[in-house]
């Protein structure tokens, strides 16, 4: 009983500590200052291939 209620405990504390940081905006400055984020890069066309691999035309 004792091991269930301990596995559940750190099951919950490892899903509340953890899942937290990655909601914090990822863009700050050397001091820790929220800024705003640059663009994305733009994301590049592969060429148009069918089933077997072979190039045909893109839509």
């Amino acid at each position: 009983m004792t091991k269930m209620v301990a596995t559940a405990l750190l099951s919950l504390a490892l899903m509340t500590g953890y899942a937290a940081p990655a909601y914090a905006a990822p863009c700050k400055d050397a001091k820790g200052k929220f800024v705003k984020c640059p663009p994305k890069a733009p994301v590049k066309k592969a060429p148009c291939k069918d089933a077997k691999g072979r190039f045909i035309k893109c839509k």
